[in-house]
């Protein structure tokens, strides 16, 4: 189980709390935090590729993947619908960009894959066990937190503005609290005592955060469960935002998670039209906050 789940917090805090003025030092921030995040998902692939048995498990933890994303997706859509009839979201779409930008974006998606894949085969066919690959995951984990917290303070968006978007602060809500139906309905199906099922439905789209905290805390083959789940969302995600924002935003924002603010935030702004941007933004922000939130409390009480 995972010692101090809450510990993972305090990075994210101490980063938020934390100003910084220089344009130089936010870039370098940036390219670490994408470096953090290829290595942190290498070493989530290599705990995969070490674990006793795994040519055993994988048909399993497909079938724990496939019950996840399907319940996820079906709460997430009648939650945000719900909420998309009590406060309906109009919008004037602007045209939508060429069909290149969305290949480029898939692609992209696919990239974690690859990180993931690396990791398991060098650890599968290549590497001895290594003792101390676990701590070297946390300690990455929390740097990449830390920089994070300093990303989402220094991103010149304002706290208060934020949770003022009405639009933005409810699809997040709506987003956590179907999420959560979804895992509550999961315990019996996934045989996990409920708070380790609910931390599991609340990656929110975070596959780098999620596959490490979760693997950590249930072991590398729920790991591998949590990061596929939530990068099928976010490649999901990207495949419905062009066809169901026009008529429901609030869906088609609220399913990409906490990446409506980052990934999926381009293919919003060129299907939904700017309007549409400080609501993913909002929402995305939120989630982003929520989804370690969640993990460390649900975790913590194992």
């Amino acid at each position: 189980m995972l010692t101090g789940a809450l510990l993972i917090l305090a990075p994210l805090f101490l980063g938020f709390a934390l100003p910084l003025h220089s344009r130089r030092a936010m870039t370098i921030i940036h390219y670490t935090v994408e470096g953090l995040v290829y290595f942190i998902l290498a070493l989530l692939g290599l705990g995969l590729g070490q674990m006793e048995g795994l040519a055993s498990q994988l048909g399993g933890m497909a079938v724990q993947v496939l019950m996840l994303v399907l319940a996820l997706f079906l709460a997430n859509m009648v939650g945000l619908w719900l909420f998309h009839r009590w406060q309906p979201m109009t919008l004037q779409v602007g045209p939508v960009e060429g069909s290149t930008g969305y290949r480029r974006l898939f692609l992209a998606g696919l990239k974690p894959l690859l990180a993931v894949l690396v990791g398991l085969l060098a650890g599968y066919f290549l590497l001895p066990k290594l003792a101390f690959v676990e701590d070297v995951a946390t300690g990455a984990l929390m740097l990449l937190l830390f920089l994070i917290g300093l990303q989402l303070r220094n991103a010149g968006l304002s706290l208060r503005k934020l949770l003022m978007n009405r639009q933005g602060l409810g699809i997040a809500l709506a987003l956590t609290l179907s999420s959560l139906v979804a895992g509550v309905l999961l315990i019996p199906v996934l045989a996990l005592p409920w708070h380790d099922v609910l931390a599991l439905a609340s990656g929110f789209g975070w596959y780098s955060l999620s596959g490490i905290v979760i693997g950590d805390a249930l072991g590398p083959a729920w790991g591998g469960v949590a990061f596929l789940n939530d990068v099928l969302r976010e490649i999901i995600a990207l495949a419905l935002i062009p066809v169901l924002i026009s008529a429901r935003p609030a869906m088609a924002i609220g399913y990409g998670g906490a990446t409506a603010m980052d990934f999926t935030l381009p293919v919003i702004r060129s299907s939904g039209g700017l309007g549409c941007v400080p609501v993913a933004i909002a929402s995305g922000f939120l989630l982003s906050f929520l989804s370690p939130v969640l993990m460390g409390v649900f975790l913590s009480l194992g």
